[in-house]
């Protein structure tokens, strides 16, 4: 591929993606999806915004020294502050990234930052100057560029070239553009910006009319060679664009988008959605494309006919190029540890020697009760293995008595910052019981916000998948466990919950700035 035709992945999963309500991820949890990414084979890692908060800069110093063919790459502001620590950040790091951004259009100028045209260049030098002086990576993103006077973006755009910038990004921060618009712009920006032959265009859309997909496409058609997205398409408000969506349109259409292509291992991407999903309890909707549910079934006869005979009447692509293993049964109570890691490598889990081990114990306890064991099913047990020493509350027993003619009480047992503690609890029902009994061990004052169960196969032998939402003041955090006794997935997903607010807490990490 020559190096005019890649195009750039640049995944912002772990920082605009993890700014979705109720989708925040602790340090280990990132460092793991981290490393998927890196397999997945994404350009650029954009690991968080340090300014934000402790845990923002805690996170990228750790991907930093984790994670070491990928870019790594620090949001920042254009304030001196907001640079430098990004640049203490990514002190670690191999490949650093530097990504400053302000504000252009007049709507921000007037009602957010108050300041001038004038004043705007000044800052786009002066922090473009200050993040060249730390690492030789440096891009520049000019916030709400689609409803920004397009001849103010040239002068911001050469502005930062001057300044050290090689990457320049023309965010559609609102969702508000559509393909033409944006087709249009870049085309005008690579035309008129002095030295934009020497740099690359990024785009980055956010999916508020549903057009994320279909305008970074457009900006590819003219000449962007990066695109800023995120597994499962997750993000602020509506998400932005869906990296599966982008790659594989760009892999199934070269007649429309020439020979432009990434340089991603499709048969990650299943593997990273799944992974996505479980780590912040956001299960990705049955109609999606490329990683849904329903994306390869054919349920209707004439496609089901057509599919029998040959695939490619009704498939573009296969399965099996995204990384999508069947439904069937992979493995029973008699296979050993090689074929069950074995297994689990395919799937995109790589376990270390104490996780494995606490895997493979839960899968044969899982072997003995469940007839098949399937993915799904793997994926669970995975999710509820990996544990993370800074955990503050950690389950122990439930017993509960329940009926028609009982109340439901619980009786939960839990460690709490390494005190063993128990209690007993009444409630209106069998889930509320034991929840009322785990608020009361950890003395939380969370208040439950959602609750769901879905059954992770099917059959009456199914586990049980619950999520929860729970919020404490501004933060909101989604927790999620697995377990064949429903009522035991719902206690494994409240204290997960719990366990990710007192994360945030111990970071100060309540709110910080936001990004573009």
């Amino acid at each position: 591929m020559r190096p005019e035709d890649r195009v750039l992945i640049f995944d912002t999963t772990l920082r605009d993606g993890e700014q979705s309500p109720g989708c925040s991820m602790n340090l280990a949890e990132k460092l793991q999806l981290a490393r998927q990414l890196a397999r997945l084979g994404v350009d650029i890692i954009e690991a968080g915004f340090p300014i934000a908060s402790e845990g923002d800069l805690e996170s990228v110093k750790a991907i930093s020294r984790e994670v070491r063919e990928p870019v790594v790459c620090a949001l920042a502001r254009t304030a001196a502050a907001d640079v430098e620590h990004a640049q203490e950040a990514l002190a670690p790091a191999a490949r650093p990234r530097i990504h400053t951004f302000i504000a252009t259009s007049d709507i921000h100028l007037e009602h957010k930052l108050r300041m001038s045209r004038e004043q705007v260049l000044e800052e786009v030098d002066r922090a473009v100057r200050q993040a060249r002086g730390y690492v030789d990576d440096v891009e520049f993103s000019a916030e709400d560029a689609t409803r920004s006077d397009w001849d103010f973006l040239v002068q911001v755009f050469e502005t930062a070239i001057a300044a050290g910038a090689s990457t320049l990004n023309v965010p559609d921060t609102t969702g508000y553009t559509t393909p033409t618009e944006y087709y249009d712009l870049i085309r005008f920006l690579k035309e008129q910006v002095r030295g934009s032959a020497e740099v690359t265009f990024s785009l980055h859309c956010h999916n508020d009319l549903g057009l994320a997909v279909a305008n970074s496409l457009a900006a590819i058609r003219a000449g962007a060679r990066q695109v800023e997205c995120t597994v499962n398409g997750i993000g602020e408000r509506a998400g932005n664009t869906a990296m599966e969506e982008v790659v594989m349109a760009l892999k199934t259409r070269p007649d429309v988008y020439g020979p432009a292509d990434t340089g991603i291992v499709t048969s990650e991407i299943y593997p990273t959605s799944r992974m996505l999903s479980s780590i912040i309890g956001v299960a990705v909707q049955p109609n999606k494309a490329i990683v849904g549910d329903n994306a390869f079934a054919h349920e209707a006869g004439i496609h089901q006919d057509g599919v029998l005979k040959a695939a490619i009447t009704y498939e573009i692509m296969t399965p099996q190029s995204i990384g999508r293993p069947s439904n069937e049964l992979v493995l029973g109570k008699h296979s050993g540890r090689h074929a069950f890691r074995d297994r689990l490598s395919e799937l995109g889990f790589h376990l270390d020697d104490e996780e494995f081990q606490r895997a493979f114990k839960q899968f044969k306890a899982l072997a003995d009760k469940k007839k098949s064991v399937f993915n799904e099913d793997l994926e669970a047990i995975v999710s509820d293995a990996v544990t993370y020493s800074d955990d503050v509350y950690d389950l122990g027993e439930i017993s509960l008595v329940s009926g028609s003619f009982a109340t439901p009480t619980a009786t939960v047992e839990m460690t709490v910052a390494g005190e063993r503690r128990k209690t007993t609890a009444m409630g209106v029902g069998p889930v509320d019981a034991v929840f009322k009994a785990i608020a009361d061990l950890t003395e939380t004052k969370s208040e439950l916000l959602r609750y769901q169960v879905n059954a992770i196969t099917g059959g009456m032998d199914a586990q049980g998948e619950v999520s929860v939402t729970v919020r404490d003041g501004e933060r909101k955090v989604i927790g999620h466990g697995a377990h064949t006794d429903v009522i035991v997935a719902s206690a494994k997903a409240y204290v997960h919950a719990l366990n990710k607010l007192e994360w945030h807490k111990q970071r100060r990490a309540e709110s910080g700035p936001r990004g573009i």
